[in-house]
């Protein structure tokens, strides 16, 4: 079992923590027991902390989701809603359970304001707003005011930590709703119907919110595994600026080199496996992984986050792809490679790490599990090769990694090609190559100055950080996710692709939502 320490405490930050969601007119998660019990002790304050956290892999209390924290369509945590969000409409993946997952709107870039997956990724996201907000109302310098001078200190450190948490799940709003409300821990608990921010707005808050905790964020070299250093919060300020006009209608990109050079200031050095990034033990590989959601089956049992991603990669009616060779004791079947991706990658890339036997390239029949190679990026297998899940009860140990070094060596890059100043083409362009020398193993697929386009940045983050929940964001960015210049197998309900309407962009705030707050409303839908 990893030995991630703020994992001890989650039992007990679970039993003071409740919630209700959808179904009257405050559709906020809510604090409702014994907040004076719980902060009575730093030690408490970290194992609240430690729910702020796993609130995104985690659906519920016990294992597998049991003792559920919120009522929802599917029952599932964050990181598979979000996973979905990001991935099951783009060129990358296809979801083989259509009508029993009810996947259809997300396959084909056709949902609307009742869709289920949509639904719960907007409550899991005000979820973790709700709880870091329950935290910090109660991490005031008055609240803490009777603890020594050191557990203040580390209180402190909690609360910006806190403030993180909340600042990335509403940057996974502003992505993906854009026009969201708005609640702090300032605002009132209960029926309290927050105001509806505009992008910008959202985007000039989260701004300054991640600078503001700048110096009470530990170094990554202080900083326990598993929590959120200094460099984590530099890496989610370097994606916000990467998308800046998107959010804003204003670009960033000298913004979003100053944060990449900060990061790369730090010490991080990239892996020289890349396989070893997504194993059971990726844990170990903190010299590229900058801020990672920790997975682990004896602590965190879930059927979502990685145990989803690995499990769902996997055939489950084929007699030569075997579980067991990818440290779980069952596949599921979920989803598999649109045709076009495979083609983003030349013969010697090692990071094409595609499972083809018995597969066909094309997906012809979305159902089909035969159609469409298999991802083998993702496992459960320890560094020696082993079930990274001592109970072998079918869930993973893998942890996901939410930033990398490789994703900032790519932003640089884009950056510096769409003219961002504070860095040159020559160094973005030794970034991009030294990506590329650990996947063909040599300089053999290194590129010159004249190819390093902006084009070639798309695809190269598609080979670099497929299945990493931001193939939607990137293709949104460069202008492809919903128009005709860019079409892809089943993009909009037909088997050769075709555009669909800019309103898929975004997805719509839930039915319930605006029902719930007339604050709300969608422009598109």
């Amino acid at each position: 079992m990893k030995k991630i320490l703020y994992y001890a405490a989650l039992l007990f930050a679970g039993t003071f923590l409740t919630t209700s969601c959808v179904g009257d007119l405050n559709q906020y998660p809510h604090i409702e027991t014994t907040s004076a019990d719980v902060y009575t002790s730093a030690a408490n304050y970290k194992a609240v902390l430690g729910k702020l956290y796993v609130s995104f892999v985690i659906s519920g209390q016990e294992k597998g989701g049991g003792n559920s924290d919120m009522s929802s369509n599917s029952g599932y945590d964050y990181l598979r809603c979000y996973f979905n969000m990001q991935e099951c409409g783009t060129d990358e993946l296809v979801y083989t359970w259509q009508e029993g997952d009810k996947m259809s709107g997300l396959t084909y870039l056709s949902w609307d304001a009742n869709d289920v997956w949509v639904s719960d990724t907007y409550y899991r996201i005000y979820y973790t707003i709700a709880l870091c907000n329950e935290f910090l109302r109660n991490a005031t310098d008055g609240q803490i005011s009777a603890f020594s001078e050191s557990e203040q200190e580390e209180i402190r450190h909690y609360r910006a930590e806190a403030r993180f948490i909340r600042a990335l799940a509403y940057t996974h709003a502003l992505d993906l709703f854009r026009n969201v409300p708005f609640v702090t821990e300032g605002d009132p608990v209960g029926n309290y119907l927050p105001p509806r921010y505009t992008g910008k707005q959202l985007f000039d808050n989260l701004e300054s919110e991640l600078k503001a905790i700048d110096d009470d964020l530990l170094d990554r070299t202080a900083c326990e595994y598993g929590r959120a250093s200094r460099s984590a919060a530099h890496a989610l300020l370097a994606r916000l600026y990467l998308n800046a006009e998107i959010y804003t209608g204003t670009a960033r990109w000298t913004d979003c080199i100053t944060y990449c050079n900060r990061i790369l200031t730090a010490g991080y050095t990239l892996e020289d496996d890349y396989a070893l990034l997504f194993n059971a033990d990726n844990h170990l590989r903190t010299n590229e992984i900058i801020y990672a959601f920790p997975v682990d089956s004896e602590r965190t049992m879930t059927w979502g986050a990685t145990t989803y991603i690995i499990c769902g990669s996997i055939n489950n009616t084929s007699d030569t792809q075997l579980p067991t060779d990818y440290g779980v004791p069952s596949g599921w079947g979920s989803f598999r490679l649109r045709g076009e991706f495979p083609n983003l990658f030349d013969a010697n890339d090692s990071r094409a790490m595609f499972y083809t036997e018995g597969q066909t390239q094309s997906v012809d029949v979305v159902e089909s599990q035969s159609n469409g190679y298999l991802s083998e990026k993702w496992t459960n297998l320890t560094d020696a090769g082993e079930a990274g899940s001592p109970s072998n009860d079918g869930s993973a140990s893998t942890d996901f990694p939410v930033f990398r070094l490789a994703d900032v060596y790519l932003m640089l890059a884009e950056a510096v090609v769409r003219g961002g100043e504070g860095s040159s083409r020559t160094t973005a362009l030794s970034y991009v190559n030294a990506l590329r020398m650990r996947a063909f193993g040599n300089d053999s697929g290194n590129i010159t100055d004249g190819q390093m386009t902006a084009d070639f940045i798309l695809d190269e983050r598609a080979r670099e950080l497929y299945m990493e929940c931001v193939r939607r964001t990137d293709l949104i960015r460069y202008g492809k996710f919903t128009t005709a210049s860019y079409l892809w197998q089943w993009k909009g309900g037909t088997i050769t692709g075709q555009a669909v309407d800019d309103k898929f962009n975004i997805y719509p705030i839930p039915s319930t939502e605006l029902t719930a707050n007339p604050n709300l409303y969608n422009e598109t839908y």
